[in-house]
């Protein structure tokens, strides 16, 4: 979250832009299967937030050396220092290890990387430190923020509903519908699913600056007003430019 104070001071140069401060926290559900939970508005100085997600950063760098370990039994030695370097310092992740990947020659772009080597249940893939869905929940809520179910269709469980149940118990108020290259059939059935539910359908890009033709691009993807409308109306606090 570290980059929220630098683009909220530039969003004050922005009149009439609407600053949404957020964190997306992965979570998992039984038979290792992820889910990741949006949150909105949230405080980023709650102290349980700051410590709960400093805890997740640093076993995410215990992750990584992890999984360069394994490259290197599989004859494909990563330098460490590069792959902080790529990381910027922040979050560290498995987009990182792919573009040094990339960069060594020995896969030809990030998709590649984690189909055959660091993608769940690739050889080199290694598990990290999670929440439980609920307990994702329950961190957004205790720190001022809105719980939105981020890529449902990416949730490798089914059926999704009782999951959306169990979870709107907790706090939940939304889930993604409209998202990255979901076709017009999916994004209808997410959002009747939603509207059954009493869940807001939001949505967009997950765009990651990675490489071209991998993400869906910023600004892309159309959410309804009245949909932005309602979730806008649950803000925690006045909405102001920046």
């Amino acid at each position: 979250m570290s980059g929220i104070a630098p683009a909220q001071e530039e969003a004050k140069g922005h009149p009439g832009l609407i600053f949404v401060p957020g964190v997306e926290v992965a979570t998992t559900l039984v038979h290792n299967v992820e889910v990741h939970i949006l949150g909105y508005f949230l405080d980023p100085s709650n102290p349980t937030l700051v410590s709960t997600l400093e805890h997740l950063r640093r076993s995410r760098v215990e992750r990584a050396q992890k999984i360069l370990e394994k490259l290197k039994s599989l004859r494909l030695p990563l330098s460490w220092k590069r792959v902080l370097e790529l990381s910027g310092g922040e979050s560290l992740g498995r987009p990182h290890i792919a573009e040094a990947m990339v960069e060594q020659g020995y896969v030809t772009d990030l998709r590649q990387a984690f189909a055959q080597y660091i993608g769940r249940g690739r050889p080199a893939y290694v598990e990290r430190d999670h929440l439980s869905p609920e307990e994702g929940v329950r961190l957004i809520r205790d720190s001022g923020g809105l719980p939105v179910l981020a890529h449902p269709l990416d949730i490798d469980a089914q059926p999704l509903e009782p999951i959306l149940r169990r979870l709107k118990r907790q706090g939940l108020v939304g889930m993604e519908a409209y998202y990255g290259d979901y076709t017009p059939d999916k994004v209808c059935r997410l959002a009747a699913l939603a509207a059954k539910l009493g869940l807001i359908p939001l949505g967009g890009s997950d765009y990651h600056g990675l490489e071209e033709g991998s993400d869906t691009l910023l600004g892309s993807i159309d959410i309804p007003r009245e949909a932005v409308d309602r979730f806008l109306a649950l803000a925690p606090r006045p909405l102001t430019a920046g």
